[in-house]
């Protein structure tokens, strides 16, 4: 039997680990560089800051692949078994399915484990992080946040159109102030300018020349006919500062970057409204995790079943499931300020209904 028990768990590591590998690579980093090359070419962003933003990325991409990986290597493993009638000579020799899965519950368990580690502690760590590189970036190279042929929108207040971009130098330049309605009041074009970074005092320096503005009427606003031409300059200097920027950034909490220990605060002290969605918010958690149960136990009779060697049918299968048991995680999400439906309930269906259906598919499978 300990033949049996290291050959079962070398082909499911194994298949788990490249699964994993794939589905993040394709699904998650070949997406994430797919966003992230303009701001490379555009932008001039350091490699080592799209390296970093990655390694923020990656925590959270693991919470999906990881279960997703189980199960699509439990339906290759275990359909290969079955096409090779490997599992009727095991059962020929006395050696029961129950038996045989013994491995696969460990590994399911490990993968548990590993999940709830990441959904509770690393992914919302990481993804703080993540929401707050603009100003790390900003505060670094504050320069880097300017492309050709872009709107820059990270700074309140102002909306910045660069037609072209070399170095520090700009061409083509118009600044939109915004007011508290996001209307533009004041509009400024330049024909060139030059970005300075002024780090000790917290801002960053756009000289303009050859400039001039136009400014809307301060009673009637939404009155295109009474916007007048202001002064011409050939040299002005704008200050933009990267404390609005951060300020701008800590106004924007997003639950799912909150620690647990935040959360549970924001439970007992926040505003009653939003009790529903943070419970619902922990409750997903620590749902989540015990996907790989689910998947575990209804993936063996599938792959039982489907008894194909092809690796495309595996992971054709493993896609189905994955997207209708997300599907239910994504509803029970977008529900989660509605309390009376009770969504920090709904986050468990889809663990309880896949437990259920795996129970009796692997109970008719051990009686066959």
């Amino acid at each position: 039997m300990k033949l049996i028990d290291r050959f079962v768990a070398r082909e499911l590591i194994v298949n788990v680990l490249f699964a994993i590998a794939v589905l993040s690579l394709v699904l998650v980093v070949g997406n994430i560089f797919r966003k992230l090359l303009p701001l490379l070419v555009n932008h001039d962003v350091p490699l080592q800051y799209l390296l970093t933003f990655i390694a923020y990325v990656l925590p959270f991409s693991l919470i999906f692949t990881i279960p997703w990986g189980l199960l699509t290597a439990i339906l290759l493993v275990f359909g290969r078994l079955s096409a090779d009638n490997e599992l009727i000579a095991l059962r020929a020799n006395g050696v029961s399915v129950t038996r045989v899965c013994l491995p696969l519950a460990a590994l399911a368990l490990v993968c548990t484990a590993i999940c709830l580690w990441l959904n509770v502690d690393v992914a919302p760590a990481a993804q703080e992080k993540l929401r707050s590189s603009i100003f790390d970036l900003a505060t670094s190279n504050p320069i880097a946040l300017f492309g050709g042929d872009q709107v820059i929108d990270q700074f309140p207040g102002r909306k910045i159109y660069v037609g072209k971009k070399e170095g520090n130098k700009l061409e083509n330049i118009i600044v939109f102030q915004m007011d508290e309605h996001s209307l533009p009041v004041r509009v400024t074009h330049a024909r060139t300018g030059k970005l300075e970074a002024d780090l000790p005092n917290k801002r960053l320096l756009l000289h303009l020349y050859d400039a001039r503005y136009e400014e809307r009427d301060e009673k009637n606003p939404y009155d295109l006919r009474r916007i007048r031409d202001g002064i011409s300059m050939a040299e002005g200097t704008l200050p933009i500062s990267l404390e609005e920027l951060y300020e701008k950034e800590k106004k924007r909490p997003s639950r799912s970057a909150l620690s647990l220990s935040q959360l549970l605060e924001q439970l007992n002290s926040g505003p009653r409204k939003d009790r529903s969605a943070t419970r619902t918010e922990i409750n997903k958690r620590f749902s989540f995790p015990f996907s790989c149960l689910a998947f575990a136990l209804i993936g063996v009779p599938l792959g039982i079943t489907t008894h194909r060697r092809e690796t495309s049918v595996g992971f054709a299968t493993g896609l189905l499931v994955a997207i209708f048991y997300f599907l239910f995680i994504i509803i029970a999400d977008t529900m989660r300020a509605n309390g009376r439906i009770h969504p920090e309930l709904l986050v468990w269906f889809p663990n309880v209904l896949f437990l259920i259906i795996g129970g009796l598919l692997f109970w008719r499978l051990s009686k066959q």
